[in-house]
């Protein structure tokens, strides 16, 4: 036998009876019957799994319950079915669990498949050719149109080779899942094993997950490690996407794991509890207003409201774009089917595929959302990341832009590489990867030349507003690697400076009345003039002709050029005169020593100890001079 290439899940659908273990084991020698009680009620409660090698094609093949009380079992199994083995007894013909059955694997995007006629020796064959009519105009109009209807028999073995052939030809047209995505398995069963402990199976939908593994469970997100993995009742060192498999986990209690939980790559994705998707109801449904539904996705069942997005009402047959709130948290991304059923009689009434699995509330002023979301379901990569992009009040950040669309890396880059030139988005940051819409880059912009221009306009002394109080004034709403690529780009544009601290217009210049030139010029004269001993600063304000205000900006102006120098909160000094006392200091110091006491200090240049302990302080500062004890050490 050659090694198989490629796994395939078949799932077997159908009424009641109408033979689908019985065909499966006659096809792999595996009962999937796995409950006693099973067998010995001779009906599948739940899944049940067989397996058949052919041709280089590995058959998975989930038995789906046909009981009307176990459809939801049906639905955990069907999420990763390729080929649709569809059985009708000829006996009975098509009777309505056939259809729903049916109907649900529709919903759930199956594209292919193959019939079977079980139970073909008990009709002769004017029957069959009947049953075979029915069949053909059951089927016509749908995904099964041309698919092949081969009768078979089970406890005879007529038409086993036809259906292994019919079921190879299909498999051979199935799409490959994606062993380079992120991994994902929905839990379908947790059980312990003696010796091993905790087991989950599931059928792996996308990635890959082999021992050593960590691995996040969903919707509680503890990470896990992975001891071993099966496929197909064998270890394996990789469980690829498409195969039945079943995953060993440290350290987490089998009571704990459930059906409906997820196993994914850590760190990914996140759990939701609001979903916008494509919603399409099945011809036989009634029409639907807002609602309360069974909802079904991947192993997961919960309650689901839906609310409808531009429209009042679905009619039977009818699709549209629609909110689902649901009751428990769950983990699904972009193109995950999901079913809904009627919340009493339940019944299968229609099904779809989500589009943004981490939705806001539906608002009644958001009228852009229809046409986001069909923007989304075109699954134009590009589109769909500009889309989202332009409703990221905040901008988008790699983490989001993978929870939302499980997309890799490489699938961002390529997104990001169509949009370049286009002006649609802009990327502030690359490490970590940060966008925003050309939109809010370009208000971004234009808010900050205004606060700058506002803030000169209104403070014509000071230099400029510091860059800290400039992003500030932008509010919450601008993340700062979007205020740094604005600034950084109009620095570049020579539109404003951006040098050091202070940001101010490009060019410009602090221009000073006649009158405050002058009162800029007294107060520099007045602390040249007294030396150490220098007033007190409101002193020297109040002579001045200019209101206080301007009189306090015109002494920050000499502070901020270092004419003067602030000692202490009450002290300010002229800077000749403190070059001065370095210098006396140096000379003092080549006479008498490296020490110095307050009182020599004080006799050396001639001040009182109010001014002689902020000067020292301040020569400590300066590393001029260093305390030791009572004294100074000068440097």
């Amino acid at each position: 036998m050659s090694t198989p290439t490629k796994s395939v899940i078949v799932g077997t659908a159908g009424h009641i009876d109408h033979g689908k273990s019985t065909l499966v084991e006659a096809l792999t020698g595996t009962h999937p019957d796995r409950l006693a009680e099973e067998k010995r009620r001779g009906i599948t409660v739940d899944l049940g799994f067989a397996f058949l090698e052919e041709n280089g094609v590995r058959f998975g093949f989930v038995d789906v319950p046909g009981h009307e009380r176990f459809v939801s079992n049906m639905l955990a199994g069907a999420g990763g079915i390729d080929v649709l083995l569809l059985v009708i007894a000829a006996d009975e013909s098509i009777k309505p669990q056939t259809r729903e059955h049916f109907a649900i694997c529709g919903l759930l995007g199956v594209k292919r498949g193959v019939v079977a006629l079980s139970k073909s020796d008990m009709v002769d064959s004017e029957t069959l050719e009947l049953v075979r009519m029915e069949t053909e105009e059951f089927l016509r109009g749908s995904f099964l149109e041309k698919a092949p209807i081969v009768p078979v028999s089970a406890r005879t073995g007529t038409g086993l080779g036809e259906l292994k052939s019919a079921l190879r030809d299909a498999a051979a047209n199935a799409s490959a899942k994606d062993a380079s995505r992120y991994f994902r398995l929905p839990i379908d069963r947790a059980f312990a094993m003696k010796g091993f402990g905790s087991v989950v199976t599931g059928t792996l939908i996308s990635g890959s997950v082999g021992p050593g593994d960590e691995v996040e469970l969903f919707p509680r997100g503890e990470k896990l490690r992975v001891r071993g993995v099966q496929s197909g009742g064998r270890t394996v060192e990789r469980a690829m996407p498409g195969q039945r498999t079943a995953v060993n986990l440290a350290g987490i209690e089998h009571t704990v794991l459930k059906r409906g939980m997820v196993l994914a790559a850590p760190g990914k994705f996140r759990k939701t509890r609001r979903i916008d998707v494509r919603l399409e109801l099945l011809a036989s449904a009634r029409k639907m207003k807002q609602a309360r539904v069974h909802f079904h996705a991947g192993t997961a069942e919960t309650i689901a409201e839906i609310f409808f997005h531009g429209e009042k009402e679905l009619p039977p047959g009818g699709s549209a774009v629609a909110n689902l709130k649901l009751q428990d948290e769950v983990l699904v991304l972009p193109g995950d089917r999901f079913i809904v059923r009627q919340f009493s009689p339940v019944v299968t009434i229609g099904g779809g595929g989500v589009l943004d699995p981490l939705a806001r509330r539906p608002m009644l002023r958001d009228t852009g959302r229809a046409a986001f979301l069909e923007a989304l379901e075109r699954q134009h990569g590009d589109e769909t990341l500009g889309a989202m992009t332009e409703r990221a009040l905040l901008g988008l950040g790699y983490e989001e832009i993978v929870a939302r669309t499980g997309w890799t890396e490489k699938e961002i880059q390529e997104a990001l590489e169509k949009l370049h030139g286009t002006g649609r988005v802009r990327t502030v940051s690359t490490e970590p990867l940060v966008l925003v819409s050309g939109k809010l880059f370009e208000d971004v912009r234009k808010k900050i030349i205004e606060r700058v221009e506002r803030f000169q306009k209104e403070n014509p002394l000071v230099p400029g507003i510091a860059r800290e109080d400039l992003r500030a004034s932008l509010g919450k709403r601008v993340r700062s690697e979007t205020f740094r690529a604005a600034l950084e780009e109009l620095a570049a544009e020579k539109k404003v400076d951006a040098k050091g601290d202070l940001v101010k217009k490009a060019g410009s210049e602090i221009a000073l009345l006649p009158e405050e030139s002058k009162a800029k010029e007294q107060i520099e004269a007045e602390f040249a003039s007294a030396g150490l001993a220098v007033p007190a600063v409101k002193e020297v304000l109040a002579k001045l002709t200019v209101e206080a205000k301007r009189a306090e900006k015109l002494l920050q102006i000499l502070l901020r050029e270092k004419n003067l120098v602030r000692a202490s909160p009450e002290l300010v000094f002229h800077r000749q005169a403190l070059a001065q006392l370095k210098e006396q200091l140096a000379t003092y110091k080549k006479a008498k020593g490296d020490r110095i006491s307050v009182p020599a200090f004080k006799e050396l240049t001639g001040v009182t100890r109010k001014y002689a302990i902020p000067l020292l302080e301040y020569l400590d500062r300066e590393r001029v001079t260093r305390r030791a004890g009572e004294e100074r050490v000068i440097l």
